[in-house]
């Protein structure tokens, strides 16, 4: 095995093996499950000294694609998105902690990918979807709803997965139970009013103004797995960031 199909040789070897390895988690060669090869094997398949490879392993695992685990070995980050939404929105209880929210399905369909699911996952409309609507609730109370589209040919064990077995994080499921793995994800914040349906599940009145965080998440290789609009009260909602 060389060190790249076609090496850029302008580059460190170091940097060619990072570059190797990159793409190895990309293409998902390299997967969350299991540690990647030993620093000591790598540099054996490639033919280079164990400190190059370990040069080019700190390389990613400072860029957040790798971490180490005491006593067990190199593996590939998962991303956490457990509680991204959240900090756009104030959830702490009456002696200010911060509270996880839980959540349940409250809704399970299939249907056909329209022109906007289509463009957003990248497929062709009338694509088949799985699609979800939940609720996510601190101490009994809605404080989001989220509508939820997958492929239903990526995802196919979730068709049938009774709802009361989801949790409250569904990237893990996606990567436990279909082996697609959430790698990053882009979000993008507008707001609106609520339909009568998404109100409902809320517990406010049709036409309160919400926030909307739609977002669409990635697998390491680039192409869209999900689709997810996330709707809460906007008097709830925050946005913090310092400027320099």
């Amino acid at each position: 095995m060389g060190i790249l199909t076609t090496p850029d040789t302008r580059l460190p070897i170091y940097q060619q093996l990072r570059d190797e390895f990159a793409a190895s988690i990309c293409r998902g060669i390299w997967s969350p499950r299991e540690p990647v090869p030993s620093e000591n094997k790598l540099a054996e398949m490639h033919g280079v000294a164990v400190g190059t490879v370990r040069k080019a392993i700190e390389g990613l695992v400072a860029e957040g694609l790798l971490e180490r685990r005491q006593g067990k070995g190199t593996f590939v980050r998962r991303p956490d998105f457990g509680n991204a939404l959240f900090r756009f929105f104030r959830l702490s209880g009456t002696n200010g902690e911060t509270l996880r929210p839980s959540a349940r399905i409250l809704e399970r369909h299939t249907e056909p990918a329209d022109a906007a699911a289509a463009t957003a996952l990248d497929i062709p409309t009338g694509t088949p979807l799985i699609c979800l609507f939940r609720t996510r609730c601190v101490e009994g109370r809605p404080i989001l709803v989220e509508d939820i589209a997958i492929e239903a040919r990526r995802f196919a064990p979730l068709a049938e997965l009774p709802t009361d077995k989801f949790g409250d994080l569904l990237y893990p499921l996606y990567d436990d139970m279909c082996g697609e793995l959430v790698a990053r994800a882009n979000e993008t914040i507008r707001f609106g009013i609520a339909s009568q349906r998404i109100a409902t599940a809320l517990g406010l009145a049709e036409g309160t103004a919400l926030a909307i965080i739609e977002r669409i998440a990635f697998g390491p290789d680039g192409r869209p797995l999900e689709w997810r609009c996330s709707y809460g009260p906007a008097d709830r909602f925050s946005y913090k960031i310092e400027l320099r």
